[in-house]
């Protein structure tokens, strides 16, 4: 591909002669795809040159006749492309090929204002002559400032796509420039007014929408398109993973419940709940959570909209909440084990997680029942002892059995309900697992102090775009982490390699032009 100065990238490709008949097609002749390959691998290219995102693509309608194709494909073709329809070969033809012009235009001083700067293409971890003959497997794991940009930048292109305000396309601010300001505040923990004023003063006045700008356009996101948006972002994210092999398949998930404190007057406030302590109130969100030694991503949220003095609600049906989210979560991965707390202890939660095909560990509250069978315990000298016993309720049955493990929280016994077949030998080792649920607390603390912004607004659609907003940024910061960990050798572990903080300030500066 020959390129001059003051070419538009458009018209060199359009020339281009590319070893196309060398590439496979990964659709049959007989699929209905209606976009050619050829046209395809082509604005493939073009998009890796420019690092426009799928969304940025479709904004150019104009590069369906540059690459012979009857319209640029919505975002989901376009993902399903590059997953499906390329295979390794091309994917690595198209990356090369770009990666090799964008450098080409840099050394040489070609002016092509298109191209995307060459610092996200090229980093030492590309060039043999950085790597060190000796490595010491004890050092800690150090990347990049080159490699840690273009792995947030690609996880962020896939996180952010999903959502979609259905403003006009002659607004003022595109979608985009609402969640550049939103990622700042979470990123320097302010309110609306604040952050926009702050955000104003260090990129200019032009750079982003005002605070009440802001928010008229945050109140275009309706709660179910909020949460289809997540969802789809969700399924973008785990698609630049699902191949990687230190994504352990199936997963154990956990479901939670996490409060954002409410202040304010409750009356005709039907989305605000009290509390465990019943003098607080506060929103609540369910979520659901990979857990263990994977990728820690949330895979679902679940407002939580529960009955109280102030408000007409209709009892909150937990069980209906657990199935939504477990549902949700098994369109992105298979599941097989999920963890949740007492709060979800019942029946109904029990039956509808056996419906739904899912192993499960739930600790019991402790009733009378419980307490007599620890007390014959005791009285047996026995520490660890299993029950067999059997759920009925209008959407079916099931066998389950009651675990009476050595609490690990001190003296005492604690009790775990699970369908898994557990004899008393294998009772504690099961019981152990749960000991991963405490990492969604920990996601918990970090979304609330890393990436939630502040606000006092009493408009639901406010507050839930926070917290879905947070909760996004949460997953772009652990799928960052887990590419960067994913390309060296190595057992994958929990802890991060990078903050929370790094990772939204890197997200800000990759949304934010330079000066």
């Amino acid at each position: 591909m020959a390129i001059e100065s003051g070419q538009s990238l458009c018209t060199a490709l359009r020339e281009v002669a590319g070893p196309f008949d060398l590439l496979d097609d990964g659709y049959p002749k007989w699929h209905p795809a209606p976009h050619s390959f050829e046209g395809m691998v082509c604005l493939f290219i073009y998009r890796e040159l420019t690092g426009e995102s799928y969304r940025g693509l479709t904004r150019y309608p104009e590069l369906a006749d540059v690459f012979g194709l009857e319209k640029i494909p919505d975002e989901s073709v376009l993902s399903r492309t590059w997953r499906n329809r390329f295979d390794d070969a091309t994917r690595t033809f198209v990356t090369t090929a770009a990666h090799y012009v964008v450098k080409e235009i840099h050394d040489r001083d070609i002016h092509v204002p298109e191209a995307r700067p060459k610092a996200e293409v090229v980093s030492s971890d590309r060039d043999p002559s950085a790597f060190q003959e000796d490595s010491d497997e004890d050092e800690p794991l150090e990347f990049t400032t080159e490699q840690v940009q273009r792995t947030t930048r690609l996880a962020r292109d896939h996180g952010f796509d999903g959502f979609d305000s259905g403003r006009a396309a002659n607004a003022t601010y595109e979608d985009t420039q609402f969640f550049e300001l939103q990622t700042f505040m979470g990123m320097v923990g302010c309110g609306t007014p604040q952050g926009a004023s702050r955000f104003q003063y260090r990129h200019g006045l032009d750079s982003g929408p005002h605070g009440d700008t802001h928010l008229r356009a945050v109140k275009q996101f309706e709660p179910d398109a909020l949460i289809e948006g997540f969802d789809a972002a969700t399924d973008r994210l785990i698609s630049v993973i699902e191949s990687e092999a230190s994504f352990r398949r199936p997963v154990t998930a956990a479901i939670d419940i996490t409060t954002i404190p409410y202040y304010g007057d409750v009356e005709g406030m039907a989305m605000v709940s009290g509390t465990k302590d019943h003098e607080s109130r506060a929103f609540k969100f369910a979520t659901i959570s990979i857990v263990g030694r994977n990728i820690p991503l949330i895979l679902g949220i679940e407002p939580i909209r529960e009955s109280s003095e102030w408000d007409k609600n209709p009892p909150n049906k937990i069980h209906r909440v657990v199935r939504r989210l477990v549902k949700r979560a098994q369109e992105h991965v298979p599941i097989e084990t999920v963890l949740c707390d007492r709060e979800f202890d019942s029946q109904r939660v029990l039956q509808t997680l056996s419906n739904l095909g899912v192993n499960y560990l739930i600790p019991k509250r402790i009733n009378s029942t419980e307490r007599e069978a620890i007390e014959t315990m005791e009285t047996d000298g026995e520490a660890v002892a299993v029950e067999t016993a059997s759920v009925h309720v209008e959407a079916g049955n099931h066998q389950l059995r009651f675990l009476y493990v050595p609490s690990t929280k001190g003296d005492g016994t604690a009790v775990f309900a699970t369908n898994l077949r557990v004899g008393p030998d294998e009772a504690e080792t099961v019981c152990r697992r749960y000991s991963r649920r405490w990492q969604i607390e920990n996601e918990y603390k970090s979304i609330k102090n890393d990436f939630l912004a502040k606000t006092s607004s009493k408009d639901y659609r406010v507050r839930l775009f926070y917290f879905v907003f947070a909760v996004l940024l949460h997953n772009i910061w652990r799928l960052t982490d887990f590419l960067l960990k994913a390309g060296v050798s190595g057992e994958m572990d929990y802890a991060p390699v990078l903050t929370a903080g790094e990772c939204v300030e890197l997200v800000c500066s990759a949304l934010i032009p330079p000066d």
